[in-house]
This record gives C-alpha cells, sequence and structure tokens, in this order.
C-alpha cells in the first residue's frame, strides 16, 4: 500500500494500442507485439509487473490505447488495471486525439477523485492567440513574417482536477509533437521540415505556458507531466530559437514565482556536457547505436515544491541502482517499453 504522500507517475508506453482487441480486452497470446522481438503476452506481462511495482495513485499514461467508434481507452485500461491487480484502476481521458494514441490518467477512486476539467474559451477556426481550449485552435507567428499561424494539438492536452488529502490539484498530460522532418526527400527538405516542424513544436510549448500562467497567477497547484518530445540540447535547431520546448514550458525567463520545476530538466539545462539523465531509448540502425533522450517530465509549481519534499524518480533500469539490483524488475521494463517512467513522491501536508 502508498502511504500517506501522493505518488504520482508518467508512462509513455510504446504500442499499448495494439494490445487490446476492441472491446479492450488484452490480447495474452504469443502473437508479435508491436515492439520488435517482444510477444503480446510477454509485452502485457511485463507491463502488468512494471504498474504493480510502481503502486502509484496516479499514472498519466501517455500513448494509451485508442479511443474511436468501436475502441475505448477507459475499457482498455480499466480492464488492464483489473488483470495486473492494481489499485490505480479507474481511468480518465479528456478529448479524443486525431491518432491511435490518447492520453489517459489511471488512478486509484479510493485515494483520488478526478474529473476532466478543462480551461479556456473555444477558439475560432483560424485560431486564437490568448490560451485556447486545447481542442481548438492557438495562433501564432512561427516565422516572424508578421502572418499568424494555426497550431493544433494532435493530441489536446489533458486538463484534470484531481482532489486529495494534500489539497486539491491541477494536473495537465501533455504529449507534444514530434519534430522529427518524415517525408524529406533530400538535405534541404529535411532542414525545412525539420525547423517547421521546431516552430510548430515551440508553438504547442508557448500555447501551454500561457495555460500554466494562468493557474499559477490564479494560486492553482499544477503539475506538468507527460511526454514533450523535446529537451535541452537535443538538437541543433534549439540555438536557431534560443529555448527548447522544454525550457519554454519551465519558463525561465519569467519571475521565480511563476516557474515551473523539474530537477532533471533543471540538470540537462545547466550541465549541457558529460552524464545527462535520461527517459527514453532508440536504436538508431545507420549507426547502429542506442540513442538516449530526456523526454518525459513531472513539472511542479513553486507551491507544491515549496510545501513539502518532493522526490523525482527515472526508473531506468541501467542507471538507478535499485532497478539495476532487481533482475525481475529490470527485465520487465525493458520488455514493457522504451525507458519512459518517472514518479514522485510527495509527503502529505494540508493544502492552505
Amino acid at each position: 500500500m502508498a502511504g500517506p504522500g501522493l505518488r504520482l507517475a508518467t508512462y509513455n508506453v510504446e504500442w499499448f494500442n495494439a494490445l487490446f482487441d476492441d472491446a479492450g480486452h488484452p490480447l495474452n497470446d504469443t502473437h508479435p507485439s508491436a515492439r520488435y522481438g517482444i510477444t503480446r503476452d510477454r509485452q502485457l506481462t511485463a507491463l502488468r509487473a512494471v504498474f504493480a511495482a510502481l503502486d502509484a495513485d496516479g499514472i498519466m499514461v501517455i500513448e494509451s490505447p485508442d479511443t474511436g467508434s468501436k475502441r475505448s481507452t477507459t475499457r482498455a485500461l480499466e480492464r488492464f488495471a483489473a488483470s495486473a491487480g492494481l489499485r490505480a484502476r479507474r481511468a480518465i481521458i479528456g478529448y479524443p486525439s486525431e491518432t491511435e494514441q490518447e492520453i489517459a490518467f489511471l488512478y486509484d477512486p479510493d485515494r483520488l477523485t478526478v474529473r476532466h476539467d478543462p480551461k479556456g474559451n473555444p477558439a475560432p477556426r483560424h485560431g486564437s492567440s490568448d490560451a485556447p481550449r486545447f481542442d481548438t485552435a492557438f495562433r501564432y507567428d512561427l516565422d516572424a513574417d508578421g502572418v499568424g499561424e494555426v497550431i493544433r494539438f494532435s493530441k489536446p492536452p489533458l486538463e484534470l482536477a484531481v482532489t486529495h488529502t494534500t489539497g486539491t490539484l491541477r494536473l495537465i498530460g501533455v504529449h507534444a509533437k514530434s519534430k522529427a522532418p518524415h517525408g524529406a526527400r533530400d538535405d534541404a527538405e529535411l532542414t525545412r521540415l525539420a525547423i517547421d516542424n521546431r516552430r510548430k513544436q515551440l508553438a504547442q510549448c508557448l500555447w501551454l505556458r500561457q495555460r500554466v500562467t494562468a493557474h499559477i497567477r490564479a494560486g492553482d497547484h499544477v503539475i506538468v507531466m507527460g511526454d514533450l518530445n523535446d529537451g535541452p540540447g537535443l538538437d541543433e535547431y534549439e540555438k536557431l530559437f534560443g529555448h527548447s520546448g522544454v525550457e519554454v514550458v519551465l519558463g525561465p525567463d519569467d519571475p521565480p514565482d511563476l516557474r515551473l520545476y523539474d530537477p532533471h530538466a533543471q540538470m540537462a539545462i545547466t550541465q549541457r556536457l558529460g552524464v545527462a539523465p535520461s527517459t527514453a531509448r532508440f536504436f538508431i540502425a545507420p549507426q547502429n547505436h542506442w540513442l538516449d533522450a530526456l523526454l518525459d517530465f513531472i513539472m511542479i509549481s513553486p507551491d507544491l515544491r515549496a510545501r513539502a519534499a518532493p522526490v523525482w524518480r527515472i526508473w531506468h533500469p541501467d542507471d538507478d541502482p535499485a532497478i539495476a539490483a532487481n533482475p525481475t524488475l529490470r527485465a520487465a521494463l525493458l520488455d514493457a517499453s522504451d525507458l519512459s517512467l518517472i514518479h514522485i513522491s510527495e509527503p502529505t501536508r494540508q493544502a492552505e
């Protein structure tokens, strides 16, 4: 059982949707999963072990199973939770995405009261520059030509009001657009697409930052958690724009009382050389090696950082000594997904 503090996690589960049938039943068979070299029953077994070991009050599940005409994210996740015996057994989503990857929150209903609580006004078709609702459109001048472009989230952030003994929190689950320049036919187009995708990703982060600023100014306790597909020093285009998307969301140029905090992000920002934390791993075929990246974050508002003693931890099978010393959990993490798991524990203290 969890202690009196609040235990939250964010977990990007690779190809989670492919592990369920249309009725939301886990596919416990020996057919190949969408993960290379892993069967569906093996990946499900590994995921059950990881979620059970995590024993969190709430998990922001990035790349959750799809919601559509036949499929239901909440049905699939709740059946998965039942099969794993998890206390975090209730699921909630916000606006469904245009993809087969949803943002969902799996939580313990005995510990948390959770509701979808989106903010912002719906924007007109041409977008709004004032933090519109996340399932509509943001207008921003991406290329400084005096004309605002219309930006949309393919996966609208999930905004939740979460009540716990520590008080009421604003949780925002996010999966920002990748910067990968897909479809490039030559080097010039590769560069153009990479810059264009980077601008769009930064605009999404500016949109998110506007929402965060409004919450902090209103006195809300805010946590932004999920996969930003971006991080300090991740690519050469960061120099072109001055900040990574992660830094934009953190708000380093804002007054200290408006900035979010994540120690791993702070380490990456201040320590550009040497060993850096990572939450994801990708195999780069042409170079025949693995690339580690810091893509997943749990960012908290200054009031939450000040009123307790939060603890962040990346469940990395090689970098975390406790995980490395547990062969069963280490193997499960490697089978379950691409290392994208963080948790935060906050000792109990009543909100003022």
